[in-house]
């Protein structure tokens, strides 16, 4: 049997500008190499999906993801974004051992910026921040499956419900 491997799929990119978001999903991609120059190292990575409230020509919102180094150390991109979307810095408690999957279902104030490369335009996110107190979050577009929920051979089901969380809450969820 043929293992056959296409181009794949143009999917419409996100928008350049400020997007309210969900945090849908926190993918483990574990162990990655990666070179840079004439470095090469592997470091546990994750990836972090947000749905926005911007709707696609076809119905269903934008979705945007970054990928992160799993580290909190004191340069790391992720803890940087963490706390600007926390809208505080980490307790010394919290920086011994974190769960990013506290996440999930809280609302962001995302910064997009569209980039060409090889003549082909991608959506990154270039900042993160905590919603704006009163700030209506979009509505969860409930197909979605977490990554690890999947089926592998099914088809897909929605996954479940990842809570709410209100801009308005003075607390922050996680």
């Amino acid at each position: 049997m043929a293992i056959v491997a296409t181009k794949g799929a143009n999917y419409p990119v996100c928008p350049n500008g400020s997007h309210m978001g969900i945090c849908i999903d926190v993918v483990d991609l574990g162990m990655v190499k990666s070179t840079y120059g004439e470095k090469t190292k592997t470091q546990h990575k994750i990836r972090v999906i947000w749905q926005t409230g911007e709707m696609r020509d076809d119905g269903k919102p934008f979705q945007i993801s970054k990928r992160y180094t799993l580290s909190l150390h004191e340069k790391s991109t992720l803890r940087k974004d963490l706390e600007s979307w926390r809208g505080r810095p980490f307790t010394d408690g919290e920086l011994e051992g974190w769960d990013v999957e506290s996440v999930l279902g809280a609302g962001a104030m995302l910064s997009v910026v569209q980039n060409a490369s090889n003549g082909n335009v991608y959506a990154n996110v270039a900042a993160i921040m905590k919603p704006p107190k009163g700030m209506p979050l979009p509505e969860r577009d409930m197909s979605y499956v977490r990554v690890h929920d999947r089926p592998k051979d099914a088809e897909a089901q929605p996954g479940p419900d990842l809570g709410e969380w209100q801009a308005d809450d003075d607390s922050v969820p996680f």
